[in-house]
């Protein structure tokens, strides 16, 4: 009885997941961190005797409750009530329930979290100390070719806003020469392109002519290439040696990680007059929502804009 029950929700799970990479294109990432979600609903409703199919809508709120007691903050405890609500929506709409138990749910009140910022003068920092690194010739090759791919890194995600996914699987095609825009294939399977600096394709040149030199076997299809499973460097590597350059640049790492970059790409392009929409486009935001985030950074520039621009005001 108990092995059936196990089944059915598993079953109802997966026809979840199932519509959301079909319908809304969700990615491996975002697929695993629901069902990661649901798998704990499941436990606990199993524990009590219920199931996905037969939960009320006390059980649910029971499962949050536990979910509280076990010290979860209240964004994880959003994102789980989430996760919980459009799993029952699903199965509303499919037939698979008579009724939505986790429609009337409310979720626990959060204040608006704002994303950690560098300062322009800290981005300038932390690439000035990884050219330093790479431009050492008392280090041996091996030492100065990972400082030349941490500074490429480094250039093109502060260059385009990648997220650290996107980066790391970077196709080695986007190092050609007369390369301007990347075709980034990002959330969901969608394309976006975003521009090239020259920095960036100096730091891709510089990374790529050390590569060569250091007599690499057979050219890979990765720009950043690595002998684990993925064949391409991990975010975990990608964020222990930016933490780690951080650090020699008087930045605590908590501070400082892969995605932290990319607020600094969209809160730097703000700050100096971009258009919300642009870097939206340039961010691969579905929901302009999602964006408005960044706007804090805009507070004090449309203060000074209205103080020293507006014809009433007192001069």
């Amino acid at each position: 009885m108990a092995r059936r029950r196990q089944a059915s929700d598993e079953a109802l799970v997966e026809l979840f997941l199932d519509m959301l990479a079909a319908e809304r294109g969700a990615g491996e990432n975002t697929l695993a961190a629901y069902r990661n979600d649901l798998a704990d609903l499941t436990t606990h409703l199993r524990a009590a005797g219920r199931t996905i199919a037969d939960a009320d809508t006390d059980d649910l709120r029971g499962f949050l409750k536990s979910l509280a007691e076990r010290g979860f903050k209240a964004s994880s405890l959003a994102r789980r009530l989430s996760a919980v609500r459009q799993l029952y929506r699903f199965l509303y709409a499919e037939g698979k329930r008579s009724d939505d138990p986790a429609a009337v749910l409310e979720g626990p009140k959060r204040g608006r979290t704002l994303p950690k910022v560098l300062s322009i003068a800290e981005v300038d920092g932390l690439l000035a100390q990884a050219r330093k690194n790479m431009e050492d010739a008392e280090q041996p090759p091996a030492g100065r070719l990972r400082a030349a791919r941490l500074l490429c890194l480094l250039e093109v995600v502060y260059a385009t806003g990648l997220r650290v996914s996107e980066l790391v699987a970077l196709p080695a095609s986007a190092a050609r020469r007369d390369q301007r825009m990347l075709v980034v294939r990002g959330k969901g399977g969608k394309e976006r392109l975003v521009p090239l600096n020259q920095a960036a394709k100096r730091a891709m040149a510089e990374y790529l002519k050390l590569y060569a030199d250091a007599g690499s076997d057979a050219p890979s299809k990765w720009l950043f290439p690595s002998f684990g499973e993925q064949g391409h460097l991990t975010r975990q590597h990608f964020a222990r040696e930016l933490k780690a350059l951080g650090s020699s640049c008087g930045i605590a790492p908590a501070r400082l990680s892969p995605h932290v970059l990319r607020h600094a790409f969209a809160s730097h392009l703000l700050h100096n007059g971009a258009d919300l929409r642009v870097v939206q486009t340039l961010l691969g935001h579905a929901d302009i929502s999602t964006t408005q985030i960044y706007t804090h950074v805009l507070e004090e520039r449309l203060k000074a804009l209205v103080r020293d621009l507006h014809p009433l005001t007192d001069g």
